[in-house]
Order: structure tokens, then sequence, then C-alpha cells
């Protein structure tokens, strides 16, 4: 496929948001085509376009994973570099960024735990980026963890004698448990995507369901928080027993 047949197969075929009114190249007004209608440049995407809207989805945590994969490549084809090769510099730029958004947007979305995360930025605006904290059932449990390991990194000149031997067992035990522990969080998780999707149905935004919305937020946010120290744990000990 050329790029000039390849432009005219998906020129004016999907909208998305773009970064000015106004074609770069010829001025013309542009109204969403992310290739212009008249001179058939490609158009930068506008920096405020979020990555549901990228792919007209709806801000849900059980997406429609054929449609992402059906956009993406549409949208692939389109910015993808390799099109713009022979063209100017303004050309190239605009591709480079258009590709880099779009790749950026797909593993986030893809991915059910980055797609939480960026969720919970999207609708909780001021609140930080997931922080890694410690659940607090098991607080004491992960201090007694800590010594362990320290203990163990300490025997490193007494390779199997049978105090590093029953030591390395027990954190190995140690590590399935937190296993578990993090597929419990993860299976809470999805229960809450399910939250998430039937309020976002809601017609109606009113104040009862706004204050549910923030809820689970808020509880997906304590998961995450949760899961991710959870897996740190995991990898440490992964690492301290080989």
């Amino acid at each position: 496929m050329t790029p000039h047949h390849h432009h005219e197969t998906v020129a004016g075929s999907r909208e998305l948001p773009m970064a000015r009114s106004m074609c770069w190249h010829c001025q013309s007004e542009v109204t969403g085509e992310y290739l212009c209608g008249q001179c058939v440049k490609v158009q930068p995407l506008s920096k405020e376009l979020d990555y549901f809207a990228c792919f007209k989805l709806p801000r849900l945590l059980n997406i429609d994973e054929q449609q992402l994969e059906r956009t993406y490549h549409e949208l692939s084809r389109t910015f993808h570099p390799d099109f713009y090769s022979t063209k100017d510099e303004s050309e190239k730029t605009i591709s480079l960024g258009n590709s880099a958004f779009l790749n950026s947007a797909y593993r986030t979305l893809k991915d059910p735990i980055q797609r939480v995360e960026y969720l919970i930025r999207l609708e909780a605006g001021a609140v930080k980026d997931i922080r890694s904290n410690p659940p607090a059932d098991l607080f004491e449990e992960i201090l007694e963890l800590q010594e362990d390991m320290e203990t163990f990194r300490g025997l490193v000149s007494e390779h199997d004698s049978p105090e590093w031997d029953a030591l390395r067992k027990k954190l190995q035990r140690e590590r399935e448990h937190l296993e578990d522990r993090q597929a419990e969080m993860e299976k809470l998780l999805r229960e809450k995507y399910q939250e998430w999707d039937q309020l976002q149905n809601v017609k109606t935004d009113q104040g009862e369901t706004h204050e549910q919305k923030k809820s689970v937020l808020r509880s997906m946010q304590e998961i995450l928080s949760n899961r991710t120290y959870i897996c740190n744990m995991v990898n440490e000990l992964l690492e301290t027993t080989g």
C-alpha cells in the first residue's frame, strides 16, 4: 500500500481531538480529522486527549479488547513513521509524536493493572500516583520477614548449613503465602472493576452516585498500593532465596 493510497482509505474515517483548529500546513479548518481534508497532512493529536478517548472507549475497567485492538491497528497504520520517511520534517515530527502517544495509550489500556492506575489518575485528579504501602494486617508479619531475610543474607558463607536450609524453606513458604495474598487482592480488584463499571453506566450522575464512585476509586487505590508492596516483597524474596 502506497502512502497516498493509505491516506485515501482512512482520511475522514475517524475523528480525535486535535491540538489545533487549523491545519498547520494549509490553514484549512480542522474539525477533528487526524488527516487534513484539504492537503491530507497528518495533524498533531491534542495533549488533552485521554487514552480512553483515543480508542473511542468509555471509561470502563472491563473494556472491549477487540475494539482496542482494531483501533490500535487502524491508527498505527495512519501514524506510523514509516509512512512519513519521505515527507518533510514537520510531518515526520508529528507522526513520531502521535505514534508514541498511541503506543503508550495502547500499552496502558491493554494491561488491567496499568489501566486502573491510569483511570484513578484521570478520575481522582489531585490524587498522587499509586504508592506502595504495607497492608495493615500484614505489618508485623512483614517486619519479621524482613528480619529473616537479613539473617539469611548473613548466612551466605554458611551455604547449605542446616540453619541456612531451614531459613530458605521458611522464606519460600512466606513467598507462597504472599503470592496467595496477591491473588486475593487481584480478585478483589476485579470485583471493584464491576462496581465501577456499573456506576459509570448509571445515566444520571446524582450526588449519591458521585460519592459511590469516589469510594470505589479510594478502595481500588488502597488495593493497588497494597498489591504493589506485596509484589515488591515477592520479588525481593525471589532475589534473596534464588
